[in-house]
Protein backbone atom coordinates (compact mmCIF):
# COMPACT_ATOMS: atom_id res chain seq x y z
CA UNK A 1 0.00 0.00 0.00
CA UNK A 2 1.25 3.47 -0.84
CA UNK A 3 1.34 6.32 1.63
CA UNK A 4 -0.93 8.35 -0.67
CA UNK A 5 -3.59 5.64 -0.31
CA UNK A 6 -3.56 6.02 3.49
CA UNK A 7 -3.94 9.82 3.42
CA UNK A 8 -7.70 10.36 3.63
CA UNK A 9 -8.56 7.38 5.82
CA UNK A 10 -10.22 7.98 9.18
CA UNK A 11 -8.71 6.40 12.28
CA UNK A 12 -11.33 4.62 14.40
CA UNK A 13 -10.72 3.15 17.85
CA UNK A 14 -11.98 -0.42 18.23
CA UNK A 15 -12.15 0.12 21.99
CA UNK A 16 -15.06 2.58 21.80
CA UNK A 17 -15.85 3.16 18.11
CA UNK A 18 -14.68 6.77 18.37
CA UNK A 19 -13.23 8.64 15.39
CA UNK A 20 -9.78 9.68 16.52
CA UNK A 21 -8.66 11.60 13.45
CA UNK A 22 -7.57 11.36 9.85
CA UNK A 23 -4.22 10.01 8.70
CA UNK A 24 -3.59 13.02 6.45
CA UNK A 25 -3.62 15.22 9.60
CA UNK A 26 -1.07 13.06 11.38
CA UNK A 27 2.68 12.51 11.38
CA UNK A 28 4.44 9.20 10.83
CA UNK A 29 7.44 7.93 12.75
CA UNK A 30 9.61 5.98 10.30
CA UNK A 31 12.50 3.69 11.22
CA UNK A 32 15.64 5.36 9.81
CA UNK A 33 17.37 2.15 8.76
CA UNK A 34 14.64 0.06 7.13
CA UNK A 35 11.97 2.66 6.33
CA UNK A 36 9.20 0.82 8.20
CA UNK A 37 6.44 2.89 9.80
CA UNK A 38 6.78 2.60 13.58
CA UNK A 39 3.86 4.75 14.71
CA UNK A 40 1.29 7.38 13.77
CA UNK A 41 1.11 10.60 15.78
CA UNK A 42 -2.29 12.29 15.81
CA UNK A 43 -1.92 15.92 16.83
CA UNK A 44 -3.75 17.11 19.90
CA UNK A 45 -6.10 20.00 19.52
CA UNK A 46 -9.49 21.32 20.31
CA UNK A 47 -12.68 21.88 18.39
CA UNK A 48 -12.10 25.07 16.32
CA UNK A 49 -9.71 26.29 19.01
CA UNK A 50 -12.33 26.06 21.76
CA UNK A 51 -12.47 23.69 24.68
CA UNK A 52 -9.85 21.58 26.34
CA UNK A 53 -6.74 20.86 24.29
CA UNK A 54 -5.89 17.17 24.18
CA UNK A 55 -2.40 15.74 24.01
CA UNK A 56 -0.91 14.17 20.90
CA UNK A 57 -1.92 10.53 20.53
CA UNK A 58 0.85 8.09 19.56
CA UNK A 59 -0.50 4.98 17.85
CA UNK A 60 2.05 2.15 17.50
CA UNK A 61 1.88 0.54 14.05
CA UNK A 62 1.25 -2.81 15.74
CA UNK A 63 -2.03 -1.43 17.16
CA UNK A 64 -3.59 -1.37 13.70
CA UNK A 65 -6.21 -4.12 13.48
CA UNK A 66 -7.49 -3.53 9.94
CA UNK A 67 -6.94 -1.11 7.07
CA UNK A 68 -10.14 -0.83 5.07
CA UNK A 69 -11.08 1.23 1.99
CA UNK A 70 -12.22 4.24 4.07
CA UNK A 71 -10.84 3.76 7.56
CA UNK A 72 -8.10 2.34 9.74
CA UNK A 73 -9.27 0.46 12.83
CA UNK A 74 -6.91 0.49 15.80
CA UNK A 75 -6.92 -1.13 19.23
CA UNK A 76 -4.92 0.73 21.85
CA UNK A 77 -5.97 -1.39 24.84
CA UNK A 78 -5.20 -5.07 25.16
CA UNK A 79 -8.29 -7.28 24.76
CA UNK A 80 -7.86 -8.49 28.36
CA UNK A 81 -8.04 -4.89 29.65
CA UNK A 82 -11.23 -4.31 27.68
CA UNK A 83 -12.89 -7.40 29.14
CA UNK A 84 -12.10 -6.31 32.70
CA UNK A 85 -13.68 -2.87 32.12
CA UNK A 86 -17.08 -4.32 31.13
Amino acid sequence: MRLSELGGKEIIGLDNGEKLGVISDSDLVIHPENGAIQSIILPGGSFFGFGKKREDLVIPWGSIVKIGPDMVIIQLQAPEAQASQK
